[in-house]
């Protein structure tokens, strides 16, 4: 037998479930090519099939300044997180040239609305939402997690809730309207007047935090030249305001969008951030 030769019998314990990965799931409708056709809304989702146990479940929403998006750039993170103990769901919405504000947080509702109606189908707790995305997906998430009620709630599932437990924005634009002025950032999503005060109070999240809003947890990068820190670090005083639980962190060196928030210290953060506030 050769040196290197080996043969074994070994045990491997099932003490955790099979993930998989469900994509292309269409979760609403929305018109398309001038109103005259229809397109599918999509996500993927990542799972644990367990009968025996409900999981927290954590949607992502990709970021793209609302010109550009892709559910599936972050897959291999997000595999990762969803192993960790939650159902991970990554959201297709509108884009700026397609439909503007609200529409893009109509669809995020609409999509943790669909989640909750087959929640037994992917073994996911109803009472336990959490919401995480990237500069635009950070302004979304933090829209999502913080607008309650009947606004912005449209389509199918209408008997279930969008609300979510927990949110986790990333260098996110909180005060659009100076982002506007400054022309850093002129999206066709915000398609109002940025003279109307109305309309400014309408489109920026620090508008919709109240005393009820769930625990932030808040990145950005220092030196973030396209929205700088000083929008988190403004998004995190006002929820210190209203006695929210909130922690701000930011990342030393770090630009936009750059290779110091796909390092895993991040993730665990975040990870340990959704099991505590999800538990």
């Amino acid at each position: 037998m050769a040196a290197n030769a080996s043969k074994e019998i070994i045990s491997i314990y099932v003490n955790e479930p099979v993930y998989f990965l469900d994509e292309e799931v269409t979760y609403a409708q929305a018109d398309a090519w001038f109103g005259h056709v229809t397109r599918d809304l999509r996500m993927d989702i990542i799972y644990p099939q367990d009968n025996e146990r409900q999981y927290p479940c954590i949607i992502w929403v990709c970021g793209g300044g609302w010109m550009q998006m892709n559910k599936g750039a972050h897959i291999p993170y997000l595999a990762d997180l969803a192993r960790r103990g939650f159902v991970v769901a990554s959201v297709d919405y509108r884009l700026g040239h397609e439909a503007p504000f609200p529409a893009a947080i109509i669809d995020i509702k609409a999509a943790i609305r669909y989640l909750r109606a087959h929640a037994k189908r992917y073994s996911i707790n109803r009472e336990k939402f959490g919401v995480s995305g990237e500069s635009a997906g950070g302004y979304l998430t933090a829209m999502t997690a913080l607008i309650r009620g009947k606004q912005y709630e449209a389509g199918e599932y209408l008997d279930q809730s969008s609300a979510v437990q927990a949110a986790c924005p990333w260098y996110m634009p909180c005060d659009l309207t100076k982002m506007v002025n400054n022309n850093l950032m002129k999206p066709a999503f915000f398609s109002g007047d940025p003279n109307d005060e109305e309309y400014c109070r309408t489109i920026n999240p620090i508008t919709y935090i109240t005393a009820q809003a769930p625990p932030f947890l808040i990145f950005h990068g220092a030196e973030d030249t396209l929205v700088p820190p000083e929008q988190g670090e403004m998004f995190y005083s006002a929820l210190v305001d209203q006695n929210i639980n909130a922690r701000f962190i930011k990342l030393n060196g770090a630009g936009h969008a750059d290779a110091h928030f796909f390092q895993r210290p991040l993730w665990d953060i975040m990870a340990d951030f959704f099991k505590e506030k999800l538990k």
